[in-house]
């Protein structure tokens, strides 16, 4: 099977947030493949609910490699930044590992920074909530810089108006709805395409 596009990550890349009848989530990535006319057995999506950086590492980033894909996708760094165990060094290295090694094989790569998902969460209390909102500036300061170094295509999440609109989100108030899967893909789409040709070759 030839592979035009692969995503690897968290729950963003397997589409919590926009269910299927049979339980699965459909979500932004094969709405993204249909768009840049990559057909359903041409792209796999290995987005899983809870990965961290460091799941990626440990059992995604290898798979991903082997199919040496024209294009990925890398959305995960959240539960990381949420844990109670976050390690910011290991976070950044993680990051730096996963988008290294696939910009090495001279693939386009496009990844997200992090809304306000501090925002989002219920319950904490306002130091919990200032003190998450300082842990995800610094994360979404460094992806900045790694992917302006790396040259991988960042699509904001901290400036798209898809952030500011809460019909773009899921009742649980940390993944996309349905109709913000469509947004995002159409919006990573048009991020390709201004970038060059939006199609694998």
């Amino acid at each position: 099977m030839t592979v035009k596009l692969m995503t690897i990550g968290d729950s963003f890349a397997e589409g919590r947030g926009d269910p299927l009848p049979d339980g699965r989530f459909r979500g932004w990535v094969p709405r993204l493949a249909e768009l840049i006319g990559v057909r359903p057995d041409e792209y796999v999506n290995l987005g899983s609910f809870g990965a961290t950086t460091q799941d990626v590492v440990d059992h995604q980033l290898a798979t991903a490699l082997d199919c040496d894909a024209p294009l990925y996708g890398v959305t995960v760094g959240g539960n990381d930044l949420v844990s109670r165990e976050y390690e910011a060094a290991r976070f950044r290295h993680n990051l730096r590992h996963i988008l290294t090694l696939l910009t090495m094989r001279g693939a386009r790569v496009f990844t997200i920074n992090w809304p306000d998902i501090p925002g989002r969460i219920p319950g904490l209390s306002d130091d919990k909530r200032r003190a998450l909102r300082a842990r995800f500036a610094d994360a979404n300061e460094y992806m900045n810089k790694l992917t302006a170094e790396l040259g991988v295509l960042r699509y904001d999440m901290i400036d798209t108006p898809v952030t500011r609109d809460s019909a773009m989100w899921s009742p649980d108030g940390m993944h996309p709805s349905p109709e913000g899967h469509r947004v995002i893909a159409a919006q990573i789409a048009e991020l390709l395409s201004c970038s060059g040709d939006p199609s694998p070759a």
